[in-house]
């Protein structure tokens, strides 16, 4: 949208303005599945409230702030980690969501708990510990995460996990979509205990949690390769959709101090994004006309979404990212040497499990057996960096520098 200060149209999006009740295709609390452990709701929270503030409580959501995102926690005090992203990630589904006329506290709770399940050392970790554990099924972090939230937290006297309700782990589990084919393994269990319809697309709610995902790592991963010098204001003038921003920013304020242009750019970028998302969204919900959450689940496709010129300059944008940021030596260093640490621990402790605290131990069964593996493969991914990089100096008498 044009103006007498933007005339290029780069720099102000459309106006949005949240509507004062909620639609009739938003998820109600009122109708929610429940919980799979009966309970009597609060008298002063919604259900979904609830659900976020557990999330909130956990010890899952804790570690998320030594958790890596691209950099490994320890590297500097600017650059994100699984728990601010997690928070960007809530903050900008919550925005959505109230415009949307949507349940804001179930799309908040599906974002705060939709990287629960990460190992240390980000996609590095994950990819280590799925190739150690390919014998029992390797390793899925939306699958951990519902395994988390629905059994290793041990917060309660009368179950394991935090007991949140069907519609907050539907959105765990499916918030990219429906789970086609061949699941995760512990995914496949919980549903056979109590469905979670793995084949129909989750709630709006969930749907815009995904795109905010989306939506937040695009914006903070060129905040941090900035700060960190991966690549320069002048190799961003040349990236898709941010590029033509970066440059209009320039125009119209000279020259500024890095953190400032950061802020105008990542401002300007995740208005656009919400921008393209709210008004896609509000087409397709035109079209499809759906009169309960029930009917968004089976409109047969995404009601949130990007429109497909904007879907098609995003995946631009996290090309030119992986180019100059998650295959920069600097990252590959580090993450190769994380890999090797995280199969390192793997083995040794599957191979005795002895090493593992007395409570963890005594879950194993004999040493390298399936369920053994399955006991080290939580132990592990719930590890932080630091917790990980400290665990293999007590076993390997080394310390290790990522």
């Amino acid at each position: 949208m044009a103006s007498a200060s933007d005339p290029a149209g780069l720099l102000l999006g459309p106006v949005f303005h949240p509507p004062l009740v909620r639609a009739v295709y938003a998820t109600r609390p009122a109708d929610s599945r429940g919980r799979l452990f009966p309970e009597a709701e609060s008298a002063t929270r919604t259900c979904y409230q609830r659900d976020r503030d557990r999330i909130i409580h956990s010890t899952a959501f804790r570690r998320l702030k030594h958790k890596t995102q691209v950099f490994v926690e320890h590297e500097g005090d600017y650059y994100r980690t699984r728990m601010t992203h997690s928070l960007e990630v809530a903050q900008i589904a919550r925005s959505a969501a109230r415009v949307l006329a949507l349940d804001e506290d179930l799309a908040e709770a599906v974002a705060l708990a939709h990287d629960l399940g990460h190992t240390p050392f980000g996609h590095a970790g994950e990819d280590a510990l799925s190739a150690a554990t390919a014998s029992i099924g390797g390793f899925d972090h939306n699958a951990h995460g519902l395994r988390l939230v629905a059994k290793l937290e041990h917060r309660y006297a009368r179950f394991d996990g935090l007991n949140l309700t069907w519609e907050t782990l539907e959105g765990l589990v499916k918030h990219n979509g429906p789970l086609q084919g061949r699941v995760a393994e512990p995914i496949a269990r919980f549903d056979a205990r109590w469905s979670l319809d793995l084949g129909t697309w989750p709630g709006l709610e969930a749907q815009v949690a995904a795109l905010a995902d989306d939506i937040a790592y695009l914006n903070h991963d060129i905040d941090d390769g900035l700060r960190a010098r991966l690549f320069t204001v002048e190799d961003l003038f040349a990236a898709p959709l941010a590029g033509p921003r970066a440059q209009a920013i320039v125009v119209r304020y000279g020259e500024l101090e890095t953190g400032r242009f950061i802020g105008e750019l990542v401002s300007v970028l995740i208005g656009v994004l919400v921008g393209d998302l709210l008004d896609e969204t509000q087409k397709r919900l035109a079209a499809t006309k759906p009169c309960s959450a029930a009917e968004v689940r089976v409109a047969g496709g995404p009601l949130a979404a990007f429109s497909p010129a904007m879907e098609a300059e995003a995946a631009a944008l996290k090309a030119f990212l992986f180019t100059h940021m998650y295959r920069h030596q600097h990252v590959m260093a580090s993450m190769t040497r994380a890999k090797e640490l995280i199969g390192a621990l793997f083995a040794a402790l599957a191979g005795n499990p002895a090493l593992l605290p007395a409570d963890w131990a005594a879950e194993c069964g004999e040493p390298g057996d399936a369920v053994t593996q399955g006991v080290v493969r939580d132990y592990i991914a719930g590890m932080t960096d630091g917790y990980a990089i400290q665990e293999y100096g007590r076993i390997f008498h080394k310390d290790v520098h990522l």
